[in-house]
């Protein structure tokens, strides 16, 4: 996959923000994300066709701003709704079992905590791995213990070039730190799906990655 697609990942389910969902990620979108993953899971999740007629609605927002539709984990629902990809977790179906059932043509993201589960992505094909936790987050709550950026830096050292989104507790003020650690991007949820302005927020996450591309 292309790695600039990563350099603003933005993951959103209806009970990460107490307004719209539809409306966080259009402004969201209008501030520049480059790729987008529907995850609903947790407390006071959509279930059943609630979900599915979200995450269709979704997708239409995203192909309308030429964003990739990724869905987390639920195979069946991302081939219901045709989805550009999916993202899976160390507890979720493998890699070589997704593969079997989706498109040739579809993105899959892999979850990573430890240098041995990203090795292990790459061995298996991934398009990207997700790593992380690198901060303390509350969004997740099956959140693993945090690495840190140094963390990260080692996974980078070992899976060479495979893109790497870094995700967890990640702000503004984290971008560049991350991307010098070997990230090509940053996955955020809390920091654009709470934020006053999504599209201003999202923009700057941008703005921030687009200053560190420049200064290589």
């Amino acid at each position: 996959m292309e790695r600039n697609l990563l350099q603003v990942y933005f993951i959103l389910g209806s009970n990460n923000t107490e307004g719209d969902p539809l409306y966080v990620l259009e402004e969201a979108l209008k501030g520049g994300v480059t790729l987008f993953q529907f995850r609903e899971k947790g407390h006071s999740a959509l279930q059943g066709e609630d979900k599915k007629q979200l995450a269709m609605q979704m997708k239409e927002l995203c192909h309308l701003y030429h964003v990739p539709f990724l869905v987390n984990d639920d195979i069946e629902l991302a081939l219901e709704i045709e989805a550009d990809g999916v993202h899976v977790g160390q507890d979720d179906m493998s890699i070589d079992e997704v593969r079997k059932v989706i498109p040739n043509n579809w993105v899959v993201g892999v979850s990573s905590t430890k240098i041995k589960e990203a090795v292990q992505a790459k061995k298996d094909g991934a398009d990207y791995i997700g790593v992380g936790p690198i901060y303390s987050t509350n969004t997740k709550e099956d959140a693993k213990k945090p690495i840190g950026a140094e963390g990260l830096q080692d996974i980078r050292k070992r899976v060479g070039d495979l893109p790497i989104v870094a995700i967890g507790g990640i702000h503004l003020g984290h971008v560049i730190r991350l991307m010098q650690a070997g990230a090509d991007g940053v996955s955020v949820i809390s920091a654009i799906s709470q934020s006053v302005n999504p599209q201003t927020t999202a923009g700057t996450f941008l703005n921030h990655a687009n200053y560190f591309a420049r200064m290589q």
